[in-house]
């Protein structure tokens, strides 16, 4: 019997297909395409910009009018009780397409500047909160020490009585102020959960060799913390301000519903629910309309925060039914073709 020696290994051989398309690739451009590759994500980010896109186009934003006839304040003649005259088929938005409050004004219009007002609120938190977090987190955990305790403690203060205590009080004082104000005053106390999170990547980062190296190079606290550790943790701030424009819709809503939030003439979508609940039963799109927008607002900025969440964790693995199918055959076939081809059979001489 004749024994063949392996056949050694082709070096030339080109990698596989996962390697192929990531060598020589950037770590935005993977990013990227894993955010890409998350089709539930992408539709929702293009369905939430064409949702605001249409709200502003449609009634105008500050001095710039939109293509539809009536506004948010304009008192018009009921028709028909205020029923909403849109019709699917054929077609046709008809004089209110969404109907009219109790007093006649243009639902239509009332939702669209409701949309407005909920995608500016969720801009400002998001923003604003986003920032004074990361900043608070980044001194906490790259200093440590009695910053790290003192802003921590300051943090648990704000953990420690719930969000909608502390909006409402926020919001009875500066309601009346108008939407932006109001936003921002609400974003100085929607900031904790990501300065814990930023805390917790900088403990984690400080710690590695370019940043030691950084500080060999004689590098400034201020350039290490922005300008080395700071786009290491960007992922985790990126997907976390997602979140927090997510719950900043609801907030706001919350508070607008109980009064506290925006005020009249100006409208919000919980306001419009606040004030049209008792005529739930016998005209019930007044209360349809704005909850719809209020759910599909909040959905398709969480679907696209847990896209940039995939993305950004590369640990994260896709589940796929075809190759979970295809591991098993190719494991039971690899064996025996090696040994095949190790130990093929001969003839006996």
């Amino acid at each position: 019997m004749t024994q063949m020696l392996p056949e050694p290994a082709n070096v030339d051989a080109p990698p596989p297909s996962d390697e192929r398309h990531t060598v020589g690739v950037s770590q935005g451009r993977l990013i990227l395409r894993r955010f890409l590759s998350n089709k539930v994500a992408v539709v929702s980010g293009i369905l939430f910009v064409l949702l605001a896109l249409f709200s502003i186009s449609a009634i105008g934003l500050g001095p710039i009018p939109g293509w539809w006839k009536h506004d948010y304040t304009s008192l018009n003649p009921q028709n028909d009780g205020g029923a909403p005259t849109l019709t699917l088929w054929p077609f046709s938005f008809g004089e209110h397409p969404f109907g009219q409050d109790r007093i006649g004004i243009d639902y239509f219009a009332m939702t669209m500047r409701g949309i407005q007002n909920s995608i500016l609120v969720m801009i400002i938190i998001s923003v604003v909160g986003t920032a004074v977090g990361t900043v608070i987190g980044a001194l906490a955990g790259y200093y440590r020490g009695w910053i790290d305790s003192v802003l921590m403690r300051i943090t648990d203060v704000f953990i420690v009585i719930p969000i909608i205590v502390i909006g409402a009080v926020v919001g009875r004082a500066t309601g009346g102020l108008g939407v932006i104000p109001l936003a921002f005053f609400l974003a100085m106390v929607s900031w904790t959960t990501i300065a814990r999170l930023v805390r917790a990547e900088f403990l984690s980062l400080r710690e590695r060799e370019f940043v030691e190296a950084a500080r060999v190079a004689g590098a400034s606290d201020a350039r290490i913390i922005f300008k080395h550790i700071l786009p290491n943790a960007i992922g985790v701030v990126i997907v976390a301000a997602t979140l927090l424009a997510a719950s900043a819709i609801l907030l706001e809503t919350a508070l607008s519903y109980l009064q506290l939030g925006v005020r009249p003439p100006d409208v919000s979508l919980g306001l419009i629910i606040s004030d049209n609940q008792s005529a739930f039963q016998t005209r019930p799109w007044l209360f349809w309309w704005p909850a719809v927008f209020i759910v599909v607002l909040a959905v398709l900025v969480n679907f696209v925060g847990d896209g940039l969440r995939d993305a950004f964790d590369p640990r994260q693995k896709r589940f796929s039914l075809r190759r979970t199918k295809e591991q098993p055959a190719s494991s039971s076939t690899a064996p025996a073709s090696t040994e095949a081809r190790v130990h093929p059979e001969t003839p006996s001489s």
